[in-house]
């Protein structure tokens, strides 16, 4: 009754669904971890925000990297602005997350002589990507700037290659360790996303707060994998029914078939044979 399933057609299909079943549930486990992944996430990055402000020295050092638990700490940093060792982070999307244009960084020197990155925010990439944008001017003398902390960005972590050969003052990534080479005095560890205090002309625009209210779609897609894994053995056994159900009803036409064929071939045996002339 079952014998087709020894078929070769059928066996390839039971293989691939046996292989499927497997897939599919590691696929929805992927997910699940991603949606927790990023529950996770949004929680450190709501405490981080809502934790009070630190020094950055608390955070921070000369060639340490930023544990990710202290990842969007508001930390404070006051000191005067490196403007001669400002560069610019090419590639980077404004608020509206469309526009691309650069992220204007500025070594800020503390008391103590050591310096730490200050990402002063988002402006136009102009028309021109081979000079150096026109910035606005960072504040002269003392400052006070109070901003998340963020970790060095790395081609491996944030997936943004490395360009080289950029033109003068231009990079792909913010790095404290390379900018270290260029400054020429000890930078801290990762650098700082202002949010305050905001520019009088709103230029450079100040980068927005993270999202951590968004959960994604990773739940339901984990929860269509596991409903497509269970979906496999019910189309499997539909399928063996329907194949079973064909076979028994091609079989019934031809033994009908066969049978009336053999009436009619008796018919023709037994029929008188008509009596000469």
């Amino acid at each position: 009754m079952y014998r087709f399933l020894l078929s070769r057609q059928w066996v390839i299909v039971t293989l691939v669904a046996l292989l499927l079943i497997p897939v599919m549930i590691k696929l929805g486990f992927w997910q699940l971890h991603r949606h927790e992944h990023k529950v996770a996430q949004n929680q450190l990055i709501a405490s981080s925000l809502a934790a009070r402000p630190v020094p950055v020295s608390e955070l921070a050092a000369p060639g340490r990297t930023l544990p990710h638990h202290d990842m969007w700490r508001t930390v404070t940093a006051t000191g005067t602005y490196d403007t001669a060792h400002e560069v610019v982070v090419r590639q980077r999307t404004a608020a509206d997350e469309q526009s691309i244009g650069y992220y204007v960084l500025t070594p800020l020197v503390l008391g103590d002589g050591r310096g730490v990155l200050v990402n002063r925010g988002w402006i136009s990439a102009g028309n021109d990507l081979t000079k150096f944008p026109d910035v606005p001017a960072a504040p002269r003398g003392k400052v006070t700037v109070t901003g998340r902390m963020m970790a060095d960005e790395t081609t491996a972590v944030s997936g943004i290659k490395d360009t080289r050969g950029l033109p003068p003052r231009q990079i792909m990534l913010i790095n404290s360790k390379e900018q270290t080479k260029r400054v020429g005095r000890p930078l801290l560890g990762g650098y700082i996303e202002q949010t305050r205090p905001e520019p009088s002309d709103g230029k450079p625009e100040l980068v927005p707060e993270p999202d951590h209210d968004s959960i994604g779609p990773h739940m339901a897609y984990a929860i269509q994998w596991w409903l497509f894994a269970a979906a496999v053995p019910v189309g499997w056994v539909v399928l063996v029914r329907r194949e079973r159900r064909d076979r028994a009803e091609a079989t019934a036409e031809e033994a009908a078939e066969a049978g009336e064929t053999a009436a009619e071939d008796a018919d023709e045996d037994t029929a008188p044979v008509p009596a000469g002339p």
